[in-house]
C-alpha cells in the first residue's frame, strides 16, 4: 500500500444563508472553490485522478456537480467527477475513497470536494400537483389538457419547503440535540463556553494568518461572516433556547447557523507530489465510518463514537495518542456529549464493546482553530475544510497524528486519522485502506 499524501486544501469563505451568497448556486460556490484549488497548487491543465464529492441540499439539476465542477475549473477536461453524498460527512467521505483508491495505485491523485447552500434550496409543489404537471406535458389535445386539471384545488399550488428532519422520527437535527443534552446532562454553562471559545480560536486564526492560504475571495468576501471576535458570554446567556423553549439548552450561539459555502482538498501519492514539486502537509492513514439506531432511540449525532472506537482498534492508538482533534461542532452539545461517552465505563462497554472507557482527552487541544460554530457549516463542506486545517496544523505546528470526527444526519458518523510528515507510520498502517469503505487508508 502507497501512502496517501494531503498536499492541502482550499475553500471559499463560509457565509450565512440568505447573506453574502444568497444569489450563488452550489456548482458556482464548488467551482470558486475548487479555481482556488488549481491556481495554489499550479494545477491548470493537470489531469486528476478523480475528483468526488457533491451537497446535501440540491436541486434536479445538480446531479452532475462534481463533473460540472470540473468543466469548470481550469482543470484537464479528461478529470472524472463523481457525485456523492453522505450528507454532513461528504467531502471527509470523499477523501476516504480517494485515499483508497491512491493507496491502491488505482489513481495517483483526488479531490474530495463539498459544497451546500440553503438560499439556493429547493421549492417544490405537493406531489399531486406535481403529477399533474407531468400529465400536463403528456397532452396533446386541449381537451386532454383541460381533463388533467379535474379536480384541482388551489391548495395544490402551496409549496413544500424544504425540510431537515428526520424522515423516521420527523424530529430535527436540533431537537435531536437536545434530547442529546438531556440525556447526558448537558449543561447550557458548558455549551455557551465551547462554542464562545470556537469563536475565539477562530478569530485568533484569522489574526494570525493561518487562514491565509486556506480561504480565497468569493463574492467580495474575505471571511467567514458568521465568525464573531467580539463574542460576550453575558450576550450568548441571553438567549432563548431555539428547539425547547421550556427546558432547552441549546441556542443560536451554540449551535451551527445555516451556512452558504464550498471546500476542496487535494490528495495524492507521493510520487505524484513529487514530481509536480507540492510538498506533503500529513498523511491520511485510516478511516471508519459507523451508524447508530437513532430511530430506537440512540443519540442521532453519537455514531462518530462508535466510528472513533472503531478506528482506534484498527490502528492500536489510544484517544489520548493524539496531538489534535478536530470534531465536527454541529451543536456544543453533541461534542459534549461524545465526550462524556468516551469516559463514561457504562457506555464504553455497553454499546461500544470495551472494557474499560476510551478516557477524557486534552481540551486545550480540541479544534484549536475554531470549528464550526465559528466558522459554518455547509453541510457537504465541512469534512474538507476539517482536513484542510488539520493537514497544515501537523505540517505547520508539528505533531504525530490528529484526530478527526463529523456527525452527521440519519444517525452516521465519519472519523479518520492524520499523521504528520516526520511521524513515520502508525500502528495499522495504509493497509487498513483497502479494506473496503469501513476502514479506509
Amino acid at each position: 500500500m502507497r501512502r496517501v499524501a494531503v498536499v492541502g486544501g482550499v475553500r471559499i469563505p463560509f457565509c450565512r444563508s440568505h447573506t453574502a451568497y444568497a444569489e450563488l448556486s452550489n456548482l458556482e460556490m464548488l467551482t470558486a472553490a475548487l479555481g482556488g484549488l488549481v491556481e495554489r497548487f499550479s494545477l491548470r491543465g493537470a489531469h486528476i485522478g478523480e475528483v468526488v464529492g457533491g451537497a446535501v441540499v440540491t436541486h434536479a439539476k445538480d446531479w452532475n456537480l462534481a463533473r460540472e465542477a470540473v468543466i469548470g475549473s481550469a482543470l484537464a477536461p479528461t478529470t472524472p467527477g463523481i457525485t456523492m453524498m453522505q450528507a454532513c460527512g461528504t467531502s471527509l467521505q470523499a477523501a476516504l475513497q480517494l485515499g483508497a483508491k491512491i493507496a491502491t495505485g488505482q489513481i495517483e491523485s483526488g479531490i474530495a470536494i463539498g459544497s451546500d447552500t440553503t438560499s439556493d434550496a429547493p421549492i417544490v409543489f405537493k406531489r399531486s400537483f406535481a403529477k399533474r404537471l407531468v400529465q400536463l406535458s403528456r397532452a396533446k389535445s386541449f381537451g386532454e389538457k383541460l381533463a388533467v386539471f379535474k379536480g384541482f384545488t388551489p391548495d395544490e399550488l402551496a409549496p413544500q419547503p424544504p425540510s431537515t428532519s428526520e424522515p423516521r422520527t420527523g424530529l430535527s437535527m436540533g431537537e435531536h440535540g437536545e434530547l442529546m443534552a438531556k440525556e447526558w446532562g448537558i449543561t447550557r454553562e458548558a455549551q455557551d463556553l465551547l462554542a464562545y471559545e470556537s469563536h475565539k480560536k477562530g478569530a485568533a486564526a484569522y489574526d494570525e494568518g493561518f487562514m491565509d492560504d486556506l480561504v480565497i475571495p468569493c463574492a467580495g468576501v474575505y471571511r467567514d461572516n458568521n465568525l464573531r471576535e467580539d463574542i460576550s458570554l453575558d450576550k450568548m446567556a441571553e438567549l432563548k433556547p431555539v428547539f425547547d423553549r421550556v427546558g432547552g439548552t441549546i441556542t443560536a450561539a451554540n449551535s451551527t447557523p445555516l451556512t452558504d459555502g464550498a471546500s476542496t482538498v487535494l490528495l495524492a501519492s507521493e510520487e505524484w507530489a513529487a514530481k509536480r514539486g507540492l510538498p506533503v502537509q500529513a498523511y491520511l492513514t485510516m478511516g471508519r465510518t459507523a451508524a447508530i439506531d437513532f430511530v430506537a432511540g440512540e443519540g442521532l449525532l453519537m455514531a462518530p463514537t462508535v466510528a472513533v472506537a472503531e478506528l482506534l482498534q484498527d490502528s492500536g492508538l489510544a484517544l489520548q495518542d493524539f496531538d489534535y482533534y478536530e470534531i465536527h461542532e454541529a451543536f456544543a452539545a453533541q461534542v459534549l456529549a461524545t465526550l462524556k461517552a468516551w469516559e463514561s465505563e457504562d457506555y464504553c462497554r455497553e454499546r461500544l464493546g470495551l472494557a474499560a472507557p476510551l478516557g477524557a482527552i486534552d481540551r486545550a487541544k480540541l479544534n484549536v482553530k475554531g470549528s464550526s460554530i465559528a466558522f459554518g457549516h455547509p453541510f457537504a463542506a465541512t469534512g474538507a475544510r476539517i482536513m484542510a486545517v488539520l493537514a497544515k496544523l501537523l505540517a505547520t505546528e508539528g505533531g504525530r497524528c490528529g484526530l478527526i470526527s463529523v456527525c452527521t444526519a440519519g444517525g452516521m458518523g465519519v472519523a479518520a486519522i492524520l499523521e504528520g510528515v516526520g511521524a513515520g507510520p502508525a500502528a495499522g498502517g495504509n493497509e487498513a485502506i483497502a479494506r473496503g469503505g469501513e476502514s479506509a487508508i
